[in-house]
Protein backbone atom coordinates (compact mmCIF):
# COMPACT_ATOMS: atom_id res chain seq x y z
CA UNK A 1 0.00 0.00 0.00
CA UNK A 2 0.96 3.43 0.21
CA UNK A 3 1.59 6.43 2.62
CA UNK A 4 -0.10 9.13 0.97
CA UNK A 5 1.42 11.73 4.22
CA UNK A 6 5.21 10.67 3.27
CA UNK A 7 4.68 10.41 -0.07
CA UNK A 8 6.16 7.25 -0.24
CA UNK A 9 5.00 4.04 -2.46
CA UNK A 10 4.98 0.44 -3.32
CA UNK A 11 5.03 0.53 -7.14
CA UNK A 12 4.92 3.26 -9.43
CA UNK A 13 4.16 6.59 -8.71
CA UNK A 14 2.82 7.77 -5.38
CA UNK A 15 -0.30 10.64 -5.16
CA UNK A 16 1.87 13.18 -3.58
CA UNK A 17 4.26 12.76 -6.15
CA UNK A 18 1.26 13.20 -8.74
CA UNK A 19 0.78 17.02 -7.30
CA UNK A 20 4.36 17.48 -8.39
CA UNK A 21 3.46 16.68 -12.79
CA UNK A 22 1.58 19.93 -12.75
CA UNK A 23 4.36 22.09 -10.72
CA UNK A 24 6.99 20.80 -12.54
CA UNK A 25 5.99 20.77 -15.91
CA UNK A 26 5.59 23.41 -18.91
CA UNK A 27 2.66 24.47 -17.76
CA UNK A 28 3.33 28.11 -15.22
CA UNK A 29 0.07 28.88 -14.36
CA UNK A 30 -0.24 28.89 -10.22
CA UNK A 31 -4.22 28.74 -10.55
CA UNK A 32 -4.13 25.40 -12.58
CA UNK A 33 -1.85 23.62 -10.13
CA UNK A 34 -3.99 24.91 -7.24
CA UNK A 35 -7.17 23.86 -8.55
CA UNK A 36 -5.62 20.30 -9.46
CA UNK A 37 -4.63 19.60 -6.08
CA UNK A 38 -8.26 18.55 -5.46
CA UNK A 39 -8.07 16.62 -8.80
CA UNK A 40 -5.25 14.68 -7.97
CA UNK A 41 -6.40 13.34 -4.56
CA UNK A 42 -9.44 12.17 -6.65
CA UNK A 43 -7.02 10.23 -8.52
CA UNK A 44 -4.87 8.75 -5.42
CA UNK A 45 -7.08 5.81 -4.88
CA UNK A 46 -6.53 4.38 -8.39
CA UNK A 47 -2.65 4.59 -7.82
CA UNK A 48 -3.39 2.82 -4.31
CA UNK A 49 -5.41 -0.27 -5.54
CA UNK A 50 -2.73 -0.50 -8.59
CA UNK A 51 0.10 -0.90 -6.14
CA UNK A 52 -2.13 -2.95 -3.98
CA UNK A 53 -2.50 -5.06 -6.55
CA UNK A 54 1.08 -5.18 -7.19
CA UNK A 55 1.94 -6.22 -3.66
CA UNK A 56 -0.91 -9.21 -3.64
CA UNK A 57 -0.20 -11.07 -6.63
CA UNK A 58 3.33 -12.23 -5.92
CA UNK A 59 2.16 -13.69 -2.77
CA UNK A 60 -0.85 -15.36 -4.25
CA UNK A 61 1.91 -16.69 -7.15
CA UNK A 62 4.41 -17.71 -4.16
CA UNK A 63 1.15 -19.56 -2.75
CA UNK A 64 0.53 -21.81 -5.60
CA UNK A 65 3.98 -22.72 -6.51
CA UNK A 66 3.81 -24.08 -2.68
CA UNK A 67 0.58 -26.24 -3.39
CA UNK A 68 2.39 -27.23 -7.14
CA UNK A 69 5.32 -28.71 -5.53
CA UNK A 70 3.17 -30.45 -2.87
CA UNK A 71 0.88 -31.68 -5.34
CA UNK A 72 3.48 -33.19 -7.88
CA UNK A 73 5.47 -34.78 -5.34
CA UNK A 74 2.13 -36.95 -4.27
CA UNK A 75 0.51 -36.65 -7.68
CA UNK A 76 0.58 -40.62 -7.71
CA UNK A 77 -0.44 -41.32 -3.91
CA UNK A 78 -3.89 -42.85 -3.27
CA UNK A 79 -6.36 -41.35 -1.53
CA UNK A 80 -9.88 -41.60 -0.74
CA UNK A 81 -12.28 -39.33 -2.11
CA UNK A 82 -15.45 -38.21 -0.78
CA UNK A 83 -18.63 -36.74 -2.21
CA UNK A 84 -21.19 -35.27 0.09
CA UNK A 85 -17.98 -36.17 2.48
CA UNK A 86 -19.20 -39.53 2.19
CA UNK A 87 -16.78 -41.99 0.49
CA UNK A 88 -16.47 -42.17 -3.18
CA UNK A 89 -13.96 -43.61 -5.55
CA UNK A 90 -10.50 -42.83 -5.38
CA UNK A 91 -8.25 -39.90 -6.09
CA UNK A 92 -4.74 -38.77 -5.12
CA UNK A 93 -3.48 -36.42 -3.31
CA UNK A 94 -1.96 -34.48 -5.49
CA UNK A 95 -5.09 -34.52 -7.90
CA UNK A 96 -7.24 -33.08 -4.81
CA UNK A 97 -4.35 -30.42 -4.41
CA UNK A 98 -4.77 -29.25 -7.82
CA UNK A 99 -8.29 -28.46 -7.49
CA UNK A 100 -7.13 -26.19 -4.87
CA UNK A 101 -4.57 -24.79 -7.07
CA UNK A 102 -7.07 -24.16 -10.18
CA UNK A 103 -9.02 -22.24 -8.25
CA UNK A 104 -6.16 -20.40 -6.98
CA UNK A 105 -5.14 -19.57 -10.77
CA UNK A 106 -8.63 -18.47 -12.03
CA UNK A 107 -7.93 -15.90 -8.96
CA UNK A 108 -4.77 -14.51 -10.03
CA UNK A 109 -5.79 -14.57 -13.69
CA UNK A 110 -8.40 -12.49 -12.23
CA UNK A 111 -6.13 -10.27 -10.21
CA UNK A 112 -4.13 -9.18 -12.78
CA UNK A 113 -6.83 -8.65 -14.89
CA UNK A 114 -8.59 -6.05 -13.04
CA UNK A 115 -5.13 -4.50 -11.99
CA UNK A 116 -3.86 -4.11 -15.71
CA UNK A 117 -7.51 -3.12 -16.44
CA UNK A 118 -7.49 -0.07 -14.21
CA UNK A 119 -7.80 3.47 -15.86
CA UNK A 120 -6.63 6.78 -14.64
CA UNK A 121 -9.47 9.40 -13.83
CA UNK A 122 -6.95 11.60 -15.49
CA UNK A 123 -7.96 15.40 -14.83
CA UNK A 124 -11.59 15.99 -15.53
CA UNK A 125 -12.67 18.65 -13.00
CA UNK A 126 -15.28 19.09 -10.92
CA UNK A 127 -17.81 17.49 -12.37
CA UNK A 128 -15.80 15.55 -14.96
CA UNK A 129 -16.36 18.21 -17.92
CA UNK A 130 -12.65 19.89 -17.81
CA UNK A 131 -14.47 23.01 -18.15
CA UNK A 132 -11.81 24.54 -15.82
CA UNK A 133 -9.19 23.04 -17.85
CA UNK A 134 -10.64 24.33 -21.16
CA UNK A 135 -10.64 27.93 -19.25
CA UNK A 136 -7.22 28.14 -18.28
CA UNK A 137 -5.79 26.76 -21.65
CA UNK A 138 -8.32 29.94 -23.49
CA UNK A 139 -10.02 26.87 -25.60
CA UNK A 140 -7.48 25.11 -26.73
CA UNK A 141 -8.96 21.09 -26.64
CA UNK A 142 -5.58 19.55 -27.54
CA UNK A 143 -3.98 21.03 -24.55
CA UNK A 144 -6.32 19.78 -22.18
CA UNK A 145 -5.84 16.46 -23.72
CA UNK A 146 -2.57 16.78 -23.72
CA UNK A 147 -2.17 17.91 -19.97
CA UNK A 148 -4.91 14.61 -19.06
CA UNK A 149 -2.14 12.31 -21.12
CA UNK A 150 1.11 13.34 -19.27
CA UNK A 151 -0.45 12.69 -15.94
CA UNK A 152 -2.27 9.10 -16.89
CA UNK A 153 1.28 8.59 -17.93
CA UNK A 154 3.24 9.74 -15.51
CA UNK A 155 1.12 7.60 -12.63
CA UNK A 156 1.99 4.61 -14.82
CA UNK A 157 -1.68 4.06 -16.31
CA UNK A 158 -2.45 3.34 -20.03
CA UNK A 159 -5.14 4.67 -20.12
CA UNK A 160 -7.92 7.17 -18.67
CA UNK A 161 -11.47 7.48 -18.43
CA UNK A 162 -13.05 9.35 -21.36
CA UNK A 163 -15.99 9.85 -19.33
CA UNK A 164 -16.02 10.59 -15.22
CA UNK A 165 -17.92 12.50 -13.41
CA UNK A 166 -16.74 13.95 -9.61
CA UNK A 167 -15.33 10.79 -9.54
CA UNK A 168 -14.25 7.59 -11.67
CA UNK A 169 -16.88 5.42 -11.78
CA UNK A 170 -17.40 3.30 -8.57
CA UNK A 171 -18.21 -0.10 -10.74
CA UNK A 172 -14.29 -0.35 -10.68
CA UNK A 173 -14.42 -0.53 -6.85
CA UNK A 174 -17.30 -3.22 -7.85
CA UNK A 175 -14.59 -4.87 -9.77
CA UNK A 176 -11.88 -4.93 -7.35
CA UNK A 177 -13.83 -6.44 -4.20
CA UNK A 178 -15.33 -8.58 -6.68
CA UNK A 179 -12.02 -10.89 -7.00
CA UNK A 180 -11.12 -9.98 -3.70
CA UNK A 181 -13.91 -11.62 -2.32
CA UNK A 182 -13.47 -14.65 -4.97
CA UNK A 183 -10.02 -15.38 -3.59
CA UNK A 184 -11.59 -15.50 0.01
CA UNK A 185 -14.03 -18.41 -1.50
CA UNK A 186 -11.33 -19.91 -2.44
CA UNK A 187 -9.00 -19.99 0.40
CA UNK A 188 -12.38 -20.63 2.38
CA UNK A 189 -12.68 -23.67 0.59
CA UNK A 190 -8.88 -25.11 0.49
CA UNK A 191 -8.54 -24.45 4.16
CA UNK A 192 -11.91 -25.93 5.36
CA UNK A 193 -10.63 -29.36 3.09
CA UNK A 194 -7.28 -29.51 5.39
CA UNK A 195 -9.43 -28.77 8.22
CA UNK A 196 -11.45 -31.79 7.60
CA UNK A 197 -8.62 -33.54 6.87
CA UNK A 198 -6.79 -33.09 10.01
CA UNK A 199 -9.92 -34.50 11.45
CA UNK A 200 -9.11 -37.54 9.68
CA UNK A 201 -5.44 -37.60 10.55
CA UNK A 202 -4.84 -37.93 7.24
CA UNK A 203 -3.21 -34.40 7.04
CA UNK A 204 -2.12 -31.57 8.69
CA UNK A 205 -0.83 -28.15 8.72
CA UNK A 206 2.39 -27.10 10.12
CA UNK A 207 2.61 -27.28 13.90
CA UNK A 208 5.82 -25.82 15.84
CA UNK A 209 7.64 -27.69 18.24
CA UNK A 210 6.55 -24.98 21.21
CA UNK A 211 2.71 -24.56 20.06
CA UNK A 212 0.23 -24.87 22.40
CA UNK A 213 -3.24 -26.87 20.73
CA UNK A 214 -4.86 -26.12 22.86
CA UNK A 215 -5.06 -24.51 26.69
CA UNK A 216 -7.19 -27.27 27.98
CA UNK A 217 -6.31 -30.23 26.41
CA UNK A 218 -2.29 -30.19 25.92
CA UNK A 219 -3.07 -33.52 23.37
CA UNK A 220 -4.75 -31.54 20.73
CA UNK A 221 -3.00 -30.28 17.61
CA UNK A 222 -5.76 -28.01 16.51
CA UNK A 223 -5.56 -26.15 12.80
CA UNK A 224 -5.37 -22.61 14.20
CA UNK A 225 -4.04 -21.41 10.78
CA UNK A 226 -6.89 -22.99 8.60
CA UNK A 227 -9.32 -21.70 11.26
CA UNK A 228 -7.82 -18.10 10.67
CA UNK A 229 -7.86 -17.91 7.29
CA UNK A 230 -11.21 -18.74 7.14
CA UNK A 231 -12.42 -16.42 9.58
CA UNK A 232 -10.96 -13.49 7.76
CA UNK A 233 -12.07 -14.94 4.33
CA UNK A 234 -15.53 -14.90 5.36
CA UNK A 235 -15.23 -11.23 6.27
CA UNK A 236 -13.25 -10.55 2.69
CA UNK A 237 -16.25 -12.06 1.19
CA UNK A 238 -19.02 -9.90 3.33
CA UNK A 239 -16.54 -6.60 1.72
CA UNK A 240 -18.43 -7.30 -1.65
CA UNK A 241 -21.62 -5.67 -0.50
CA UNK A 242 -20.54 -2.27 0.66
CA UNK A 243 -18.97 -0.80 -3.00
CA UNK A 244 -22.35 -2.93 -4.69
CA UNK A 245 -24.72 -0.53 -2.45
CA UNK A 246 -22.11 2.26 -2.69
CA UNK A 247 -22.17 2.41 -6.56
CA UNK A 248 -25.76 2.30 -6.68
CA UNK A 249 -26.55 5.31 -4.48
CA UNK A 250 -24.26 7.59 -6.86
CA UNK A 251 -26.89 10.59 -7.40
CA UNK A 252 -25.67 11.92 -10.94
CA UNK A 253 -22.38 13.25 -11.03
CA UNK A 254 -21.47 11.94 -7.06
CA UNK A 255 -22.38 11.76 -3.80
CA UNK A 256 -19.96 12.07 -0.96
CA UNK A 257 -21.88 9.48 0.73
CA UNK A 258 -19.41 7.04 -0.58
CA UNK A 259 -16.33 8.42 0.79
CA UNK A 260 -16.13 6.86 4.48
CA UNK A 261 -17.95 3.63 3.09
CA UNK A 262 -14.75 3.27 0.58
CA UNK A 263 -12.03 4.15 3.29
CA UNK A 264 -13.14 1.52 5.20
CA UNK A 265 -13.67 -1.61 2.90
CA UNK A 266 -10.94 -1.33 0.18
CA UNK A 267 -8.44 -0.68 2.94
CA UNK A 268 -9.62 -3.67 5.10
CA UNK A 269 -9.94 -5.43 1.97
CA UNK A 270 -6.78 -5.41 0.67
CA UNK A 271 -5.09 -5.95 4.29
CA UNK A 272 -7.27 -9.11 4.92
CA UNK A 273 -6.20 -10.47 1.48
CA UNK A 274 -3.04 -9.89 2.57
CA UNK A 275 -2.68 -11.79 5.80
CA UNK A 276 -4.91 -14.33 4.35
CA UNK A 277 -2.17 -14.67 1.58
CA UNK A 278 0.98 -14.50 4.33
CA UNK A 279 -0.93 -17.61 6.43
CA UNK A 280 -1.88 -19.53 3.82
CA UNK A 281 1.57 -19.37 2.20
CA UNK A 282 2.93 -20.40 5.43
CA UNK A 283 0.47 -23.71 5.49
CA UNK A 284 1.21 -24.44 2.36
CA UNK A 285 4.93 -24.73 3.00
CA UNK A 286 4.75 -27.26 5.73
CA UNK A 287 1.40 -28.99 4.99
CA UNK A 288 2.07 -32.87 6.57
CA UNK A 289 0.64 -36.11 5.06
CA UNK A 290 0.13 -39.61 6.93
CA UNK A 291 0.37 -42.32 4.06
CA UNK A 292 -0.30 -44.76 6.45
CA UNK A 293 -3.66 -43.64 7.49
CA UNK A 294 -5.04 -42.86 4.16
CA UNK A 295 -3.63 -46.70 3.57
CA UNK A 296 -6.21 -47.75 6.37
CA UNK A 297 -8.89 -45.36 5.28
CA UNK A 298 -8.85 -46.80 1.48
CA UNK A 299 -8.54 -50.46 3.38
CA UNK A 300 -11.64 -50.07 4.54
CA UNK A 301 -13.48 -49.03 2.24
CA UNK A 302 -11.88 -50.29 -1.36
CA UNK A 303 -13.25 -53.73 -0.92
CA UNK A 304 -16.96 -52.24 -1.68
CA UNK A 305 -15.90 -50.30 -4.22
CA UNK A 306 -13.73 -53.61 -5.67
CA UNK A 307 -17.28 -55.33 -6.24
CA UNK A 308 -17.66 -54.32 -9.81
CA UNK A 309 -14.40 -55.71 -10.67
CA UNK A 310 -14.84 -58.83 -8.68
CA UNK A 311 -17.56 -59.80 -10.76
CA UNK A 312 -16.25 -58.68 -13.50
CA UNK A 313 -13.31 -60.56 -13.11
CA UNK A 314 -15.58 -63.80 -12.08
CA UNK A 315 -17.70 -63.11 -15.17
CA UNK A 316 -14.45 -63.57 -17.36
CA UNK A 317 -13.81 -66.35 -15.56
CA UNK A 318 -16.97 -67.93 -16.50
CA UNK A 319 -19.31 -67.31 -13.50
CA UNK A 320 -22.80 -66.01 -14.11
CA UNK A 321 -22.70 -62.32 -13.32
CA UNK A 322 -26.87 -62.63 -11.74
CA UNK A 323 -25.26 -65.71 -9.70
CA UNK A 324 -21.91 -63.64 -8.78
CA UNK A 325 -23.81 -60.30 -8.29
CA UNK A 326 -25.93 -61.91 -5.42
CA UNK A 327 -23.14 -63.68 -3.67
CA UNK A 328 -21.33 -60.40 -3.26
CA UNK A 329 -24.54 -58.42 -2.44
CA UNK A 330 -25.07 -61.20 0.59
CA UNK A 331 -20.76 -60.90 1.37
CA UNK A 332 -21.14 -57.09 1.49
CA UNK A 333 -24.33 -57.08 3.92
CA UNK A 334 -22.07 -59.01 5.85
CA UNK A 335 -19.31 -57.40 5.93
CA UNK A 336 -21.22 -54.18 6.23
CA UNK A 337 -22.87 -54.97 9.34
CA UNK A 338 -19.21 -56.10 11.21
CA UNK A 339 -18.38 -52.43 10.63
CA UNK A 340 -21.15 -50.98 11.44
CA UNK A 341 -22.83 -53.15 14.49
CA UNK A 342 -19.47 -54.48 15.96
CA UNK A 343 -17.30 -51.76 14.77
CA UNK A 344 -15.00 -54.25 13.40
CA UNK A 345 -12.52 -54.11 10.39
CA UNK A 346 -14.05 -54.30 6.95
CA UNK A 347 -13.64 -57.99 6.38
CA UNK A 348 -15.23 -58.51 2.52
CA UNK A 349 -11.88 -59.69 1.09
CA UNK A 350 -11.37 -62.52 3.88
CA UNK A 351 -14.86 -63.73 3.02
CA UNK A 352 -14.33 -63.92 -0.21
CA UNK A 353 -11.46 -65.71 -0.27
CA UNK A 354 -13.18 -68.04 2.57
CA UNK A 355 -15.78 -68.72 -0.48
CA UNK A 356 -15.00 -71.59 -2.80
CA UNK A 357 -17.26 -69.86 -5.74
CA UNK A 358 -14.79 -67.10 -5.94
CA UNK A 359 -11.82 -69.58 -6.35
CA UNK A 360 -11.32 -68.93 -10.05
CA UNK A 361 -9.89 -65.54 -9.37
CA UNK A 362 -8.82 -65.98 -5.68
CA UNK A 363 -5.13 -65.34 -6.97
CA UNK A 364 -6.35 -62.39 -8.76
CA UNK A 365 -7.68 -60.26 -5.69
CA UNK A 366 -4.23 -58.77 -4.49
CA UNK A 367 -4.54 -57.24 -8.47
CA UNK A 368 -7.68 -56.61 -8.04
CA UNK A 369 -7.75 -54.44 -5.07
CA UNK A 370 -4.11 -52.24 -5.82
CA UNK A 371 -5.50 -48.58 -4.93
CA UNK A 372 -3.51 -47.37 -7.86
CA UNK A 373 -5.85 -49.18 -10.42
CA UNK A 374 -8.51 -47.09 -8.56
CA UNK A 375 -7.29 -43.58 -9.61
CA UNK A 376 -7.66 -43.55 -13.05
CA UNK A 377 -5.99 -40.52 -15.04
CA UNK A 378 -5.10 -38.88 -11.42
CA UNK A 379 -1.55 -38.66 -11.68
CA UNK A 380 -1.43 -37.98 -15.04
CA UNK A 381 -3.83 -35.16 -15.11
CA UNK A 382 -1.56 -33.54 -12.23
CA UNK A 383 1.47 -33.40 -14.21
CA UNK A 384 -0.09 -32.33 -17.50
CA UNK A 385 -2.02 -29.87 -15.26
CA UNK A 386 0.77 -28.37 -13.78
CA UNK A 387 3.29 -28.24 -16.75
CA UNK A 388 0.15 -26.40 -19.69
CA UNK A 389 -1.60 -23.96 -16.94
CA UNK A 390 0.59 -23.70 -13.38
CA UNK A 391 4.07 -23.00 -14.34
CA UNK A 392 3.27 -21.03 -17.23
CA UNK A 393 1.31 -18.54 -15.28
CA UNK A 394 3.41 -18.42 -12.80
CA UNK A 395 6.64 -17.58 -14.82
CA UNK A 396 6.40 -13.98 -14.54
CA UNK A 397 6.84 -14.52 -11.00
CA UNK A 398 10.09 -16.42 -10.58
CA UNK A 399 12.22 -13.79 -9.12
CA UNK A 400 10.24 -13.38 -5.47
CA UNK A 401 9.40 -17.27 -5.42
CA UNK A 402 12.19 -17.74 -2.47
CA UNK A 403 10.09 -15.17 -0.04
CA UNK A 404 9.51 -17.47 2.98
CA UNK A 405 6.10 -16.49 4.92
CA UNK A 406 6.73 -15.99 8.66
CA UNK A 407 3.64 -15.84 11.13
CA UNK A 408 3.90 -15.01 15.18
CA UNK A 409 2.14 -17.57 16.16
Amino acid sequence: MVDVEKGQKANGMCPMEASQILRHSFWKDRKLVDLDIFTIFRMKDLIILRNAFDLLLPKLARVISRLADFAKERASLPTLGFTHFQPAQLTTVGKRCCLWIQDLCMDLQNLKRVRDDLRFRGVKGTTGTQASFLQLFEGDDQKVEQLDKIVTEKAGFKRAFIITGQTYTRKVDIEVLSVLASLGASVHKICTDIRLLANLKEMEEPFEKQQIGSSAMPYKRNPMRSERCCSLARHLMTLIVDPLQTASVQWFERTLDDSANRRICLAEAFLTADTILNTLQNISEGLVVYPKVIERRIRQELPFMATENIIMAMVKAGGNRQDCHEKIRVLSQQAAAVVKQEGGDNDLIERIQADAYFSPIHSQLDRLLDPSSFTGRASQQVQRFLEEEVYPLLKPYESVMKVKAELCL
